[in-house]
């Protein structure tokens, strides 16, 4: 299988790795694949927990804010209904899209690859499912918004009381769940599988 460096764009022509081993580029060093150990079922086990820790970062508080005696609730949907009544359409779509909506797709779809490659069963959705998987990728800003929500809660500590709800510490255990699927889950050797199963 060839592919590119993204480091150098050295083009190379990758062997099958086996669980442990990883590929380098020969010119710059830069890692091309890894292997993990037992990756296929461990990123499966990532990608259930973290579609348990989505739906709970959905159904309960995520932040309390206390000022004067007044109290304000905000769930995670309410973040992006809340630019909604603003008036900001297309920021409250982007909002909900990129912090709950892209990622639940992702983990859905890895689950639903995983279940298959994990039990050496083909399926007609595998390669059109790893496509879209490695398309929608870029759009997931999961991370970001965490932290973008720490960073503005310095300063909004300075100005009200803020209560960290059950759903912000939810979302933050499935940000690293889906930050440990991805990482753990090689391309290479995704493809690899699929392409096995396949044949």
């Amino acid at each position: 299988m060839h592919t590119a460096c993204l480091d150098c764009d050295l083009l190379i022509d990758l062997p099958r790795l086996e669980e442990g081993q990883r590929a380098k580029c020969p010119r710059c060093g830069y890692i091309l694949a890894t292997r993990p150990h037992d990756g296929f079922r461990r990123a499966l086990a990532y990608a259930l927990a973290g579609l348990v820790f989505l739906a709970l970062a959905n159904s309960f508080p995520f932040l309390s804010f206390e000022q004067s005696g007044l109290a304000n609730v905000m769930t995670l949907p309410q973040t992006a209904m809340s630019l909604y009544a603003g008036g900001f359409t297309g920021l409250a779509l982007l909002v909900g899209g990129f912090i709950v909506l892209v990622p639940a797709v992702m983990m859905i779809m890895l689950v639903a690859m995983l279940v298959p490659v994990v039990n050496g069963r083909h399926a007609h959705y595998l390669k059109p499912f790893a496509r879209w998987l490695y398309r929608m990728g870029p759009w997931s800003m999961v991370e970001v918004y965490l932290i973008g929500v720490i960073v503005s809660l310095v300063k909004i500590m300075a100005l009200a009381t803020v209560h960290l709800g059950f759903s912000f510490w939810a979302y933050a255990a499935f940000t690293v769940c889906f930050i440990a699927t991805i990482s753990v889950l090689d391309r290479v050797a995704l493809w690899d599988r699929i392409e096995e199963l396949s044949a």
